[in-house]
């Protein structure tokens, strides 16, 4: 006889189940209007931006990256990623480490000031460090005395990339460490490792791949970056301008093809990120399930 209590459920079952799923027709609207965003906000400005570069030919591409001003500006922007990227990457690590490992008053208050970048301009976050570091701000007149210039140069340049950039690498770490939990880490100190050796043989590893996640975010904003650089900067030709200055400046002068070269060079990064991303997955696809669940 069958049990009525197993009975019960299966009219829910049934109901959840057709609730889920939709017939075909509707299925295909959703995906041509999913292919069709996609198109039209991500695929067409690539090709808007590639066929303007090259509009009068490879020749005139290749002159204008030639440009002192335009190498200067591509040095520059690398140069910031270099230095920023790997301190957000310690920070984030660090960041995380404490927060999903460990309990400690005011845990809650540094999870929200890592989201703060998230919340403020960064045109009001660059103006924060003008308010501080220049001329007539709080700080001015002591790093003048001293002969330390911050803003208009690439510290300046490089402290607020840092600002806008520091919570990718930490939130892509927290919920992934939050979820793996305490097991390991316990089980490795139980068997005599270090603090450093947990960390450098267990935690590390087993967000290798939330990590590389955060990195590649990270370095795509901070090479993308516009309103915090721009308040700093002073846009100096060939001194503090980075790619993203570079472009609207040669934009604003009429240079259409010198624009859309330097902004090709960006759209290229960002492309080369993606497929690293994609090759990575491919090979990589159990690992990166089974580490980054979140």
């Amino acid at each position: 006889m069958a049990d009525p209590e197993i009975k019960s459920y299966e009219p829910y079952h049934e109901s959840q189940s057709a609730a889920v799923t939709e017939s075909r027709p509707v299925r295909i609207v959703a995906m041509a209007v999913a292919f069709a965003f996609l198109a039209i906000f991500l695929l067409l400005p690539l090709i808007v931006v590639f066929n303007e570069a090259f509009a009068k030919g490879a020749s005139a591409y290749s002159e204008a990256l030639a440009n002192p001003d335009t190498r200067s500006a591509i040095r520059l922007t690398l140069l910031v990623a270099a230095i920023s990227v790997p301190l957000n990457a310690v920070f984030g690590i660090s960041a995380a480490w404490a927060i999903a490992k460990f309990e400690f008053r005011g845990k809650a208050f540094l999870t929200t000031l890592i989201d703060l970048p998230f919340s403020v301009s960064p045109v009001i976050s660059g103006l924060v460090y003008v308010l501080l570091f220049g001329a007539q701000g709080l700080l001015g007149e002591w790093l003048k005395a001293h002969g330390i210039q911050i803003l208009f140069a690439v510290p300046g340049i490089v402290l607020a990339t840092v600002f806008v950039t520091f919570p990718f690498v930490a939130r892509e770490l927290i919920p992934l460490m939050q979820e793996q939990g305490n097991g390991d880490e316990e089980a490795a100190l139980s068997l005599g490792a270090s603090g450093w050796q947990t960390f450098r043989y267990v935690t590390l590893p087993n967000v290798k791949w939330g990590l590389l996640y955060g990195v590649l975010l990270c370095n795509a904003r901070a090479m993308g970056e516009f309103g915090a650089v721009s308040v700093v900067s002073g846009h100096i030709r060939g001194l503090t301008n980075t790619m993203p200055l570079h472009v609207e400046i040669l934009y604003n002068e009429y240079n259409a093809v010198g624009a859309f070269a330097v902004a090709s060079l960006l759209a290229g990064l960002a492309l080369v990120t993606l497929v690293l991303k994609t090759l990575l997955e491919m090979r990589y696809g159990a690992e990166i399930a089974a580490t980054r669940g979140h």
